[in-house]
């Protein structure tokens, strides 16, 4: 008998189905989530307490697709780090400077629209930049690992209780 874990093709075609509709989501959910949170269009939860200067929506949209092919991409090792800390400078670079509470306690309302303000869509391109390396090294290890003549997970054997 045969103890390797056999995955068939309509099984392979499942998980990249599952793995697609995952990243689907995670870039629709993202871009309305932050996209509400940052108040970039008018809702009852947020309001925005600077105008928006025309980037935001872009550079969210674009950081909203590659957290999408990011999850997207099956690997055991990613560069989860890089991925969070763009995510985080994209965020803080679309987001109202003043809406943010955290920041406005550290740094004060003065010292956000003096050094901040300015310098926001370069942040969150910044951001979008890192996720996108973030990105590539998540697809760089994808290629690794399925370049190898036996990926190492699929011989073990279903662990037991």
């Amino acid at each position: 008998m045969d103890d390797t874990i056999r995955i068939g093709k309509n099984t392979e075609a499942k998980v990249a189905f599952a793995s697609y509709v995952k990243g689907a989501l995670v870039a629709i959910g993202s871009f309305a989530m932050l996209g509400t949170v940052a108040a970039l269009w008018a809702n009852p939860f947020f309001i925005r307490m600077t105008p928006t200067s025309g980037f935001e929506v872009g550079l969210l949209a674009l950081q909203a697709l590659l957290l999408g092919i990011y999850v997207t991409i099956p690997v055991p090792a990613c560069a989860l780090k890089l991925a969070s800390l763009g995510g985080i400078a994209n965020y803080i670079g679309i987001a109202c400077p003043i809406c943010n509470k955290l920041l406005l306690f550290l740094f004060g309302a003065s010292a956000l629209l003096t050094y901040l303000e300015p310098v926001r869509i370069y942040l969150a391109a910044g951001g979008a930049l890192v996720t996108m390396v973030a990105v590539y090294v998540r697809w760089r290890n994808f290629r690794l690992v399925s370049s190898l003549p036996t990926p190492p997970f699929r011989n073990v054997p279903p662990a037991t209780v």
